[in-house]
């Protein structure tokens, strides 16, 4: 299922920091597991961040479905740089060691989403 990312309306960084309430968790894998699944629903205006230790030169896969397609994520690296904006799904190379933020958003209306984070 290929979606046209270019269907969503465009989010400034501007509008993060309008967001009405942002949600912080740190996302841990269990012993043994390099990936996690986090389900969980995000209000209109709202943020969900997700927090992730990870090493430099390491990559991280990223999905996030929706119960109606609207529901994206941004990656953002522990020194502020933007890896990934407005994605459903996303391989991306990490430049430093650190915490990074997977930032979930709706792109209308509430969103019941299903996000899944690896780490290679």
């Amino acid at each position: 299922d290929h979606r046209d990312l270019h269907s969503f309306p465009t989010r400034r960084s501007s509008d993060l920091d309008g967001a009405n309430a942002v949600h912080t968790q740190r996302v841990e894998f269990l012993p043994g597991k390099r990936a996690a699944t986090v389900s969980n629903s995000v209000i209109r205006g709202e943020r969900d961040v997700y927090l992730l230790g990870a090493s430099g030169g390491q990559q991280m896969d990223v999905s996030i479905t929706a119960l109606e397609n609207n529901a994206v994520f941004d990656v953002i690296s522990p020194s502020g740089y933007i890896l990934s904006l407005e994605a459903v799904s996303e391989t991306v190379f990490l430049p430093h060691t650190g915490d990074y933020q997977v930032i979930v958003g709706g792109t209308r209306g509430n969103a019941t989403y299903e996000l899944t984070i690896g780490i290679q």
